[in-house]
């Protein structure tokens, strides 16, 4: 039997691991365990120290160390900036206490409890420091990967991995007798100019990507992927590890990638179902419990070091619990977070052996330490994870009004990429609602002929759609005219809000509110959003958000600032309110105080017609133009109203433009609350006032 085994052959290779990776959550979940322990196990079970049905070959260290990397470059990339920025100071804390607290200990632990050297000592507490972020898919899957405690978790994972990896270097460097004056500047020096390109010269090149070469998924996947392996293959230049360089990455690229974008499908895609359990097998194969069952000294080493992370971990989390006045659910996630050792531990330990300052039995009790913290870690997280998952949701049950519905008007002219962009970026997934993508054709003869053309845009929203993982609900409609067509669907489908664009072949004064826009703004109860794209939104830093005076004191204006703030949430990017100085501190302490956070600057204009001199100042090549929709009648509306659109759209012919129109709440009468009944909105872009359909 032992002749056939370990299994050579790549393809039942790879067949019993895509079975083990399907297997391993079915059968965890009925335990109510989290499926990384699955592979861990199996791994453990099936790898070269027990049944040696897989051996840990090339193949399994190249795909592991890819998943680790890949755990880190989520991370980052997933990590809410506008929390991060917010809460730096409580990564700080947490990242110096979670180095600082199991360096101290372990230090002393190794020193006068095991009896090794002092610089053994060191590197050995050095392991304890360090983590890896093993447990955080498990967020992931609860939704609660944007709390507060996750984004601390993460912020400080950097921090401590960092200084154990400065550790590292040192002891290594003492040890061979290296520390002089240009040791220390050479090191310094490299870690900053590593950081300074990853960090400022990484999303410079992805925005020039995304803008003039990145037009299909396959492109955008395949350069996020060479970029992030490339600045982790270069942390070593820097004297730095692989997961440092990775982790930087994500940063780098985390404003360019939105949350909600058929991009960061694939890359979680990618890596859950692939790299991460690639990465989970290889630790589970480096266990060999016989050498601790048959050696004292090596399980006494093990007990030691396992004793020492699992204290000094969770005293790090209770001081962090402390000192940021986190609830006890969030400091035993932060725990489960920081517990996990996999890379830097590995690598250490590896260094420590070649360096003579390791023996076998503290290899082999920081394998074993590995296995126990990677189980444990992913019970904490799941363990307390719920319980905040759970309060989230009841919290999030007692503000959530109606369903939100999108619908997005689609054509063969109209570049459909660009909209459904915007709708999967201003969706709430939460509440787990398709995106409606319609097409109207008008009933003449050719009615027919245009139906096949529409159902071909339908099928490749559709498809672009699923790439992301959002459900869509095509429809089709054959009606008088484009706008009568999208407002009885609207009206069928229970539409909250609804994207138009336009052909780029429109000339400028067609660009903006003709027929369609005039025609659709007849009905108030709905979200209208007018895109008109010229670059990917994903590579836009800034939304210029014009809201003209007294449009707070409108009752659609929260909905109008809750629909740009997600989208600049989206982007991870600043919102910079534009409005007359004398309403300045009142509109921006509106905005700030509706959810969703983020960034929020004012500029504030003297009067209102200095708006197009402003922008033309201020704006930058990243920026995208957003105004406050005004209807005639409305408390916002002025005459300059009506050529404005038109004006930033000729001058402005390269920028991305969003004009927004909130719905209009009715009172217990059904009466419009801001709007007369017979106020119509009459809006035109051309200087001669003529009426031109889109």
């Amino acid at each position: 039997m032992n002749d056939y085994l370990p299994i050579t052959d790549p393809v039942l290779v790879f067949a019993l691991v895509a079975l083990l990776i399907l297997l391993a959550p079915i059968v965890m979940g009925r335990w109510r365990l989290p499926g990384t322990i699955g592979l861990l196990l199996a791994g453990a079970i099936l790898g070269p120290n027990a049944l040696g049905v897989l051996a840990r070959d090339q193949s399994f260290v190249l795909f592991g160390t890819v998943g680790l990397l890949y755990i880190m470059f989520s991370a980052a990339l997933e990590i809410d900036l506008v929390v991060l920025k917010r809460y730096r100071m409580h990564s700080l804390v947490f990242g110096l206490l979670t180095f600082a607290i199991p360096q101290g200990v372990g230090t002393l632990v190794g020193y006068y409890v095991l009896g090794f050297s002092l610089p053994a000592a060191i590197l050995l507490a050095s392991l304890f420091a360090s983590h890896t972020l093993l447990a955080y898919p498990v967020t992931r899957q609860l939704g609660i990967a944007h709390n507060q405690a996750v984004t601390t978790a993460i912020g400080g994972t950097i921090i401590t991995d960092t200084l154990a990896l400065l550790v590292l270097a040192v002891i290594a460097a003492s040890t061979r007798g290296d520390t002089g004056d240009y040791f220390w500047h050479t090191l310094v020096g490299s870690l900053v100019l590593y950081g300074v390109i990853v960090l400022f010269g990484l999303p410079k090149l992805a925005r020039w990507f995304f803008r003039n070469v990145g037009r299909n998924g396959v492109s955008e996947f395949v350069f996020v992927l060479s970029t992030v392996f490339g600045c982790a293959g270069m942390a070593h230049l820097a004297g730095s590890e692989p997961i440092v360089g990775a982790f930087l990455a994500g940063l780098a690229l985390n404003r360019l990638i939105p949350h909600n974008s058929a991009l960061m499908n694939r890359i979680q895609f990618t890596g859950e179902a692939i790299f991460i359990p690639f990465f989970l097998l290889s630790v589970g194969m480096l266990l060999d419990v016989s050498v601790l069952v048959a050696d004292v000294r090596s399980l006494s080493i093990m007990l030691a070091m396992l004793t020492s992370v699992l204290v000094t971990k969770w005293l790090a989390a209770a001081a962090t619990r402390v000192l940021l006045g986190y609830s006890r659910e969030q400091a035993g996630l932060v725990f489960g977070l920081s517990v996990a050792q996999a890379a830097a531990t590995l690598a250490a330990t590896i260094v420590g052996y070649d360096l003579g300052l390791f023996d076998d039995a503290v290899v082999n009790g920081a394998i074993m330490m590995m296995l126990v913290t990677c189980i444990v870690a992913p019970l904490q997280v799941d363990h307390h994870g719920r319980k905040i998952a759970r309060q989230s949701a009841s919290n999030d049950n007692a503000v959530i009004g109606s369903k939100q519905r999108i619908l997005v008007s689609l054509s063969s002219r109209a570049p459909h990429k660009a909209l459904l962009d915007l709708a999967m970026m201003l969706r709430e997934p939460d509440q787990q609602q398709p995106i409606f993508p319609l097409t109207v054709i008008e009933d003449r003869e050719d009615a027919n002929e245009k139906v096949v053309a529409a159902e071909r845009v339908l099928s490749r929203a559709t498809s672009y759609l699923s790439a992301a993982d959002v459900g869509s609900q095509p429809t089709t409609r054959i009606d008088l005219n484009l706008a009568s067509g999208i407002l009885k669907a609207r009206r069928e489908l229970s539409g909250t809000d609804v994207i138009v664009g336009w052909s780029e072949r429109t000339t400028a004064p067609e660009l903006f509110f003709g027929s369609l826009v005039e025609n659709m703004l007849t009905e108030r109860e709905y979200n209208l959003i007018v895109s008109r794209p010229r670059t990917p939104l994903n590579t836009c830093s800034r939304l210029l958000f014009a809201i003209p005076p007294d449009a707070r004191h409108e009752p659609g204006f929260p909905l109008a600032v809750r629909l740009v703030k997600r989208l600049a949430r989206q982007l991870d990017g600043t919102l910079v309110i534009l409005t007359e100085t004398k309403q300045e501190t009142e509109v921006s302490k509106r905005v700030k105080g509706i959810a969703p956070q983020c960034e929020v600057r004012t500029l504030g204009l003297a009067k209102w017609s200095n708006l197009i001199r402003v922008i033309s100042d201020k704006k930058g090549p990243g920026d995208a133009l957003v105004l406050y929709g005004a209807r005639v009648g409305g408390l916002a509306w002025r005459p300059a109203m009506r050529l404005l659109p038109g004006r930033l759209a000729g001058i402005f012919p390269e920028t991305n433009i969003l004009l927004v129109y909130p719905a209009i709440p009715r009172d217990e009468r059904g009466d419009d609350l801001a709007l007369g009944a017979g106020a119509q909105t009459v809006i035109d872009v051309s200087d001669s006032n003529r009426r031109v359909s889109i």
